[in-house]
């Protein structure tokens, strides 16, 4: 059986789960149910980073003890992922001693190779990114990702030789075409080729908080050598080594440079086999501005699957987001998306034709089909889409099949027809919205569930989107998929 392991990128907790992090969790749990569709053997991975200096931080402005503090907010995320129906197949924390353990043993396993020295670092460092920074990579003065002035830090460190690798990262990146989308990957090139690489300081002096440093005591590991090191450990319990390399790493593009840059070195240091893909995702806005505390515009998740549903959620931020683009969220596109396509398109889609079938039949049995409407179905671009991880285009995809199959019925005037020609027109249309219910499932797996309720049938795999496999259907019809707001 295939495999195939996803990750996201793991979350500090110095702060609630916001928009942001949901979608990621989203778009993971869209591609890790997709393949578990095409009967893969999947290992879906999130988590926290616990040992970030912004979780202390944020702990002594709370005035609660840091572990307290870590495991509080931790536990928060852990629920976000059981609100948005995610179905993760381990959750790592970086406190747990299974990750500190392995975290330790690379560390050491590169410095043994060579590949750390001790030295003295001076510079300008950005709390919030958890990461130095130069001049000219500052905007006006500020760190570009969090708009505040970094630091300047002089202390003893040990240093990762991360320029020893430059060259056998490039030719990674170009020759595996690991960071997709192309223009993630060509940042990463660009930057590469006329800025290189420095070495990089891998520990932090006197810090109580993090894990500690294997050659040193007084130091611990700089948490994002640490951290990497998550998509790893979570594969060295007995049973899981199998899933290592990971296929995919899903990560924001704020953290490009750490994962395909940084990440791969210490791989190549410790000779261990790199990833295969480096997924990056844009950020998102809100009305058209920046996410920020500041600004007040920081969206609750868990506010908005109350009010108006998980599925509602899932579907709006996967198809209105171009993969790989930064994308917009304002409660008025929700609702339009909601109303015109959930409600509108595929909820009376399923309601009218189940109705016409209650009507008429106490049992629906395989008759004769209409092939022009079956014609209509492209499996074939639906799956390449996929595979490209163009997840919105799949769905534009699955519903323009939707909208043909709605199409098909006004034109028929089904709701005219009797006899066989109703027979036949009515099994091909129930053959369509169980097929449909397969395709949404990765995406909208609630309604695929309510709908195969209906349809009196279990849920399937893809290999099942084919028309004319089911031999009689007992139409139970429910209540309407969506509800319009």
């Amino acid at each position: 059986m295939k495999k195939f392991y996803i990750t996201t990128a793991i979350d500090y907790v110095n702060a609630d789960p916001h928009i942001g992090h949901a979608y990621e969790k989203i778009i993971a749990d869209v591609l890790a149910r997709w393949h578990r569709l095409k009967e893969e053997d999947v290992f879906f991975l999130t988590g926290t980073d616990d040992n970030a200096s912004k979780n202390e931080e944020a702990a002594k402005k709370a005035n609660i003890p840091v572990k307290e503090f870590v495991d509080k907010n931790a536990k928060k995320f852990e629920q976000l992922c059981k609100e948005l129906n995610i179905t993760n197949d381990d959750f790592i924390r970086t406190t747990e001693q299974r990750h500190v353990k392995v975290a330790q043993e690379i560390f050491k396993k590169v410095f043994d190779k060579g590949d750390i020295y001790k030295d003295y670092y001076e510079g300008l460092y950005c709390k919030g990114c958890e990461a130095f920074y130069t001049e000219k990579d500052l905007t006006n003065g500020k760190c570009p990702e969090h708009n505040v002035e970094p630091e300047f830090l002089k202390e003893e460190s040990y240093f990762f030789k991360l320029s020893k690798y430059k060259k056998d990262i490039i030719k990674l990146i170009r020759q595996q075409n690991l960071v997709y989308p192309d223009q993630w990957r060509n940042e990463i090139l660009s930057r590469l080729e006329k800025e290189g690489t420095k070495d990089l300081s891998v520990t932090r002096i006197n810090r109580s908080w993090g894990i500690k440093c294997p050659i040193d005591g007084k130091h611990v590991i700089y948490v994002w050598f640490d951290a990497l090191i998550n998509y790893y450990s979570a594969t060295r319990n007995k049973g899981n080594e199998k899933y290592w390399p990971a296929d995919v790493h899903l990560i924001g593009k704020g953290i490009n440079w750490f994962h395909s840059v940084i990440w791969p070195a210490i791989l190549f240091s410790s000779e261990i086999e790199q990833p295969k893909k480096i997924l990056v995702h844009g950020y998102l806005t809100v009305n058209g501005q920046k996410i920020g505390k500041s600004l007040g515009n920081v969206i609750d998740p868990i506010n908005l699957v109350e009010r108006y549903g998980v599925d509602q959620l899932r579907y709006f931020l996967v198809r209105e987001i171009p993969f790989g683009e930064d994308g917009d969220f304002s409660e008025e596109a929700l609702k339009a998306r909601i109303n015109n396509e959930l409600a509108n398109d595929l909820g009376n889609l399923v309601s009218r034709v189940l109705t016409l079938v209650e009507n008429n039949f106490n049992k629906l049995k395989k008759t004769e089909m209409d092939d022009e409407l079956i014609k209509e179905l492209n499996l074939d671009e639906i799956n390449d889409r996929m595979n490209n991880f163009e997840l919105n285009n799949a769905l534009n995809e699955i519903w323009r099949f939707i909208n043909e199959v709605n199409k098909h019925i006004n034109k028929e005037k089904v709701w005219e027809l009797k006899g066989k020609e109703l027979e036949k027109h009515l099994y091909t249309l129930v053959e369509s919205i169980r097929i449909i219910s397969i395709l949404l499932s990765p995406f909208i797996p609630s309604t695929s569930d309510k709908i195969n309720k209906q349809l009196g049938i279990k849920n399937g795999n893809f290999k099942d989107c084919k028309f004319g496999l089911v031999k009689e259907y007992k139409i139970k019809k429910g209540k309407v998929l969506f509800n319009k707001v």
